[in-house]
């Protein structure tokens, strides 16, 4: 506040005070102050809302990117370790937590093998509310993906990698096909699709005004 009182003295176009003129103490009123904090008051309540909705924008992005480089980090890994490796992603109360396994005894990622320890965890399970604040896998009411997916009314499952919610990848390469979706406390919503038959990963936003998904 102090340097927009000394922004509009400087800038005033009103003439001189009277009190400045004669060289006595010259000075900015009661009114002329509350009328400035009202105008900050009433511009801060404007923008902030904006600045918000633009921060959980910003922010499902990066979760959505986030979930790419794990993706990405498990092909990686299964290519140095000539093993399959796996994203999984496990129910956790009202949302999911996920991390990277490793198959321990060559016959594959299994869930039996994961509860026993054969197949065993790589660094700690993580949740998108731990570092995306506000940001969640879902939908948002109006998605939509294709004459097949209708997202209105009773929500679906967000990650959608076939019964085992798992994304696994061969020392060769490929891996499990799907999608996951996440989307933002303002109703931004983002997919990360998978291509098992290469490996790649797309980012993909959908767009409420044209009702169609865009590449990210």
């Amino acid at each position: 506040v102090p340097w927009v009182l000394c922004c509009w003295w400087l800038f005033c176009p009103c003439p001189p005070c009277p009190g400045l003129a004669a060289g006595g103490h010259g000075g900015i009123s009661l009114v002329e102050c509350g009328v400035v904090l009202l105008l900050v008051g009433v511009t801060a309540a404007i923008a902030i809302p904006s600045i918000l909705s633009g921060l959980d924008d910003a922010r499902a992005f990066g979760a959505a990117r986030h979930l790419a480089a794990m993706v990405r980090g498990a092909r990686a890994q299964a290519a140095m370790r000539s093993r399959s490796v796996g994203l999984r992603f496990e129910r956790d109360g009202s949302g999911y937590r996920y991390a990277l396994f490793v198959d321990g005894n060559g016959n594959g990622l299994r869930a039996s093998d994961v509860h026993s320890g054969r197949d065993q965890q790589i660094g700690d399970a993580r949740r998108l509310s731990e570092g995306f604040p506000g940001v969640t896998f879902g939908f948002v009411s109006d998605a939509s993906e294709g004459s097949s997916m209708r997202v209105r009314g009773a929500e679906p499952d967000p990650i959608r990698l076939g019964l085992r919610d798992v994304i696994v990848f061969s020392p060769f390469g490929t891996g499990t096909s799907g999608t996951l979706y996440v989307r933002s406390r303002s109703g931004r919503q983002y997919a990360v699709r998978v291509f098992g038959g290469t490996g790649r990963t797309r980012v993909l936003e959908f767009r409420r005004q044209e009702g169609s998904w865009v590449i990210r």
